[in-house]
């Protein structure tokens, strides 16, 4: 893809006004309180694995509404004198269309020494990986084919409000874990999951560090605009057959769009961006990093599309979380 967005250093100071509900914050308060109503500690299942250096948990905790919401947990195999009781820990989000699949494709945090937390997505998991066990039993009114703009007539109903708050309750769940240090839980994830890690930073209270990926979800206006790649097409293709509910629809989004939340997250951050994304448009993740309310430093990959960095991020993400934890 050429280069079509703005040059690196408009970018870097790039920090647009977007539109903000009055009742964001009460929004959010409200959704999150009635999903509190529901116990946070999780049911935990040992599950017989091939992994011998890590113990595998399957997860069930309480999501939006008190729904069912799966995700594995592992923490490394104890050994006498090796680890503390309690672990630093790392939850991670999805990206979009896929599951929770299976413990071992994602090794890379316990294997590092962290407790760590994947979580499903609700309703996803049949678009590519390796399969998803979470329902989403709510319904909602027309939308287009996918996740977009199921429910986008009213933020109460929108597909991301429940998902966010799963986002949060998965980290009111593995503060629970004997395992855990519920003062030090990071929240990560790549495109759709690092929006998602974006939302919960923005929500979630006492986080040690947020660590987004080329996160979608930001600045939806721009996007829809700049892009005919899906998801974001997706909003594209509704407002062509609904065309008197543009409004409506950027009303309703604008609860969820990754730059409000970033207002209101003060973890340490670290994200990161693909300069020749055609499918989150560097400008998009830019407007969510420079309007942080914590600490953010950005990882740019000029050369790349939306993998980002990939396993060399990796390697970035856990020096600089092993330096905030340090601290």
């Amino acid at each position: 893809m050429p280069r079509l967005d703005m040059p690196l250093p408009e970018l870097q100071s790039y920090r647009p006004e977007i539109a903000e509900p009055a009742d964001f914050d009460v929004f959010w308060q409200r959704t999150l309180a009635e999903a509190r109503q529901h116990p946070a500690e999780p049911q935990l299942t040992r599950v017989d694995s091939p992994l011998t250096e890590v113990e595998v948990y399957d997860v069930t905790f309480n999501g939006f509404a008190g729904d069912p919401v799966k995700a594995w947990f592992m923490v490394p195999a104890e050994r006498s004198g090796r680890l503390p009781d309690r672990l630093p820990t790392v939850v991670e989000y999805n990206g979009y269309g896929g599951g929770r699949g299976f413990p071992h494709e994602r090794l890379g945090w316990v294997a590092s020494g962290y407790a760590y937390l994947f979580m499903d997505t609700r309703g996803q998991g049949s678009g590519w990986g390796s399969g998803g066990d979470t329902a989403d039993p709510h319904g909602s009114g027309p939308s287009s084919p996918g996740f977009m703009t199921r429910g986008i007539q009213s933020p109460d109903d929108y597909y991301y409000r429940r998902v966010f708050t799963d986002a949060v309750r998965a980290i009111d769940a593995v503060r629970t874990l004997d395992r855990v240090d519920p003062e030090r839980v990071a929240v990560c994830g790549g495109s759709q999951g690092g929006g998602i890690a974006l939302a919960a930073a923005g929500l979630a209270e006492g986080l040690v560090a947020a660590m987004p990926e080329v996160p979608f979800l930001c600045h939806f206006e721009r996007a829809v605009g700049m892009t005919d790649n899906d998801p974001y097409h997706e909003i594209v293709r509704y407002l062509s057959v609904h065309r008197d509910q543009v409004e409506q629809t950027f009303t309703t989004l604008s609860y969820f769009d990754g730059v409000n939340l970033a207002k209101r997250a003060t973890a340490p951050a670290i994200f990161s961006v693909g300069l020749l994304d055609p499918v989150c448009p560097p400008s998009t993740v830019f407007a969510a990093r420079n309007h942080y309310a914590g600490d953010a430093e950005i990882e740019v990959y000029p050369f790349n599309q939306h993998e980002g960095g990939q396993g060399h991020h990796f390697v970035r993400q856990a020096a600089w979380l092993s330096r905030q934890l340090a601290r």
